[in-house]
């Protein structure tokens, strides 16, 4: 909390005089992620993977024997934090997929931005069998729902905490680290320069989201609010919603509800009358 007073003091002074200078500085905070170490419950999952490298050096872990499911994580995420969801897919007879995102774990690069992640997951998809399912948490939901219009086709689709329009997403960081207004359009001209498109695009508003999917949230997120899933099941024809009371941002990722939608999901059937929203 300290550091971050001190951050937003800083950007509030120079942000007037060097816009320019400190927008670069946040946009380098805001695309350069951490590479965290998993969680002691993380392990047994990660002890029994196969670790795999796809074209251009992007690596995965690997479990199962059957259709496969590609799951992406999130911002300064790793694959094993869908433990719980990877253990009752292998259950069930999938195979999983896990990738590191750029950025991230053993996958090259130092950014990361979910053009990055969507590019990232269709090149994955070229050197996989036939997806039954691509599963994204936080900016990986996201990114696989863009992934989706730059021609990624799975027969189902599961975004988890994501939210529905990047710029949203920018302006909530540019207000948190306090920039000024003229830094905070030089940091969304950056950034959109850093990924080649207009942040108004990356908006599902202007997707075209023809395939079945879940959208999975928790009502008291506290980085991406429930609201962009209800957002996203507007712009989302053939879209279950589940609004979960608690998990937070991660911890919704090992909700029994969000395991039982996911596999009722990719049996094709309706989930239980107490998952509906």
């Amino acid at each position: 909390m300290k550091t971050l007073s001190w951050i937003r003091g800083v950007n509030g002074t120079l942000g007037w005089l060097a816009p320019g200078m400190v927008a670069s500085k946040m946009k380098m905070a805001f695309m350069r992620p951490r590479n965290l170490p998993p969680r002691d419950w993380e392990l047994p999952l990660l002890a029994s993977a196969e670790r795999v490298t796809l074209r251009f050096g992007l690596s995965a872990l690997r479990w199962g024997q059957g259709p496969t499911v590609l799951l992406m994580h999130g911002w300064e995420g790793r694959p094993t934090q869908f433990a719980h969801l990877i253990e009752c897919l292998v259950s069930a007879g999938y195979t999983a997929v896990a990738l590191d995102g750029p950025g991230h774990g053993r996958s090259p690069g130092q950014d990361a931005h979910v053009v990055l992640f969507a590019r990232a997951m269709l090149e994955a998809a070229a050197e996989l069998p036939p997806l039954q399912a691509v599963i994204g948490h936080s900016m990986g939901g996201a990114a696989a729902l863009l992934a989706s219009q730059m021609g990624l086709r799975p027969e189902m689709v599961v975004s988890i905490a994501a939210p529905s329009h990047v710029l949203g997403v920018l302006r909530g960081f540019a207000s948190r680290v306090g920039l000024p207004p003229r830094a905070r359009a030089a940091f969304i001209r950056q950034v959109e320069r850093d990924v080649g498109m207009p942040a108004s695009r990356l908006d599902v508003s202007h997707y075209q989201l023809g395939m079945p999917g879940l959208i999975v949230h928790a009502e008291d997120d506290p980085i991406i609010p429930a609201s962009e899933a209800r957002r996203i099941h507007e712009a989302w024809f053939d879209s279950r919603l589940l609004v979960l009371p608690g998990g937070g941002h991660r911890r919704v990722l090992s909700a029994p509800q969000l395991i039982e939608g996911v596999l009722a999901l990719l049996a094709k059937r309706e989930p239980p009358a107490r998952q509906s929203v």
